[in-house]
């Protein structure tokens, strides 16, 4: 990766602006690039070298701005603005409508997310922690994602089946946020279970 530094007018005289460009050879997962004007994460990626004509990426990109997923092939070695990121671990609190309230667990600072820019937000509860993706250049959150797995109650399903441990057989369950998930034959309401929440499926039941 190799930085251009552009210069730019203004009323204060001469400014210098960095930016970081790349080739799709730096290409990897989670990867945010400036593409189009908008921000983007890279999800997939795959390089491919057809038998005639140029080499080129297959990409699968989401905005960091309305959460969309686009399917995109870029010519092998074309340049690339890289976005600098940064993580910082926040605390949801509560939500009013599409507002979400999070906090963070270093300086106790409080910011609001709208609903499109947290993942799989259906599982968040209150009090879990997320990793809050910040454009570290402008100071501005591009997404929020929940850990890989969360433990979640069943606040409704049909009764359980006694002495059926069947895994392969499912029937829909409500958590306690709201969200509705397959789950295996025996389980209950009242029952606590793990959640893969990139795959948004269950995992297993927690036991207490």
């Amino acid at each position: 990766i190799f930085c251009q530094k552009f210069w730019k007018r203004n009323n204060e005289g001469i400014q210098s602006k960095i930016v970081n460009m790349a080739t799709t050879a730096d290409f990897r997962n989670g990867l945010c690039i400036q593409f189009n004007g908008d921000p983007w994460k890279i999800e997939k990626f795959q390089h491919v070298k057809p038998g005639k004509g140029p080499a080129f990426v297959r990409t699968k990109i989401r905005n960091l701005n309305t959460g969309r997923l686009l399917e995109n092939t870029f010519t092998s070695g074309v340049k690339i603005e890289i976005i600098r990121v940064e993580n910082r671990k926040y605390q949801y609190l509560y939500s009013e409508g599409n507002d979400y309230h999070l906090m963070n667990l270093d300086n106790y600072e409080q910011i609001t997310l709208q609903k499109e820019f947290i993942e799989n937000c259906k599982f968040l509860k209150e009090g879990e922690n997320v990793e809050v993706l910040f454009h570290a250049d402008q100071g501005l959150p591009l997404s929020a994602s929940l850990p890989s797995h969360i433990t979640l109650t069943i606040e409704h399903t049909e009764p359980g089946v006694k002495g059926n441990t069947a895994t392969n057989t499912f029937k829909p369950a409500t958590t306690e946020t709201g969200a509705s998930i397959q789950v295996p034959l025996f389980i209950n309401e009242g029952d606590k279970i793990k959640i893969d929440t990139e795959k948004g499926a269950y995992i297993e039941r927690v036991k207490e």
